[in-house]
């Protein structure tokens, strides 16, 4: 590993530990040149899963394309980024664990859209009218008032 402050290649491992989501590791590290710290992260190698898009080119399934639709439709919301992480991981696990080699784009939004509902309304709203396209105010009393029956009550802003 490459210290990233005097690009030295001999360091040392001070604490390592395991990530909650299971699958990746966090390593403390000191380079053993400048003395200075920093931290690496090591994930598992995930199956190359490819999405279908509406005009049916493939492409490899993007966690980062999935945190920056859900960063945004946080924007200026409360969820951390933290909150934020731990959803995008529940995401990209959740379709790990249902597809083996293809998902179709309507698919991962679904998904999507069912993990930023408890995280944020606001947020939930905003990813579902870019996603499903809204053309009219009926578009976003139709999605609320779905998502009023789901959960039970009628608070749309929890």
């Amino acid at each position: 590993m490459r210290c990233p402050f005097c690009q030295h290649d001999n360091d040392r491992v001070l604490d390592t530990r395991a990530n909650e989501d299971g699958f990746s590791v966090r390593r403390r590290r000191c380079c053993n040149n400048c003395r200075r710290r920093f931290t690496t992260y090591e994930r598992v190698e995930e199956i190359g899963i490819r999405v279908i898009k509406k005009d049916l080119v493939r492409e490899p399934l993007s966690r980062e394309k999935i945190r920056g639709g859900i960063e945004t439709a946080c924007w200026k919301r409360p969820p951390s980024r933290e909150r934020i992480d731990s959803v995008v991981e529940g995401i990209v696990a959740e379709i790990h664990g249902q597809f083996e080699d293809e998902v179709s784009s309507r698919q991962v939004g679904e998904i999507v859209m069912k993990h930023l509902a408890p995280l944020d309304a606001v947020a939930f709203v905003r990813f579902a009218s870019v996603y499903q396209e809204f053309d009219s105010l009926d578009d976003f009393v139709n999605v609320l008032s779905g998502r009023q029956q789901a959960s039970g009550t009628g608070d749309t802003t929890s």
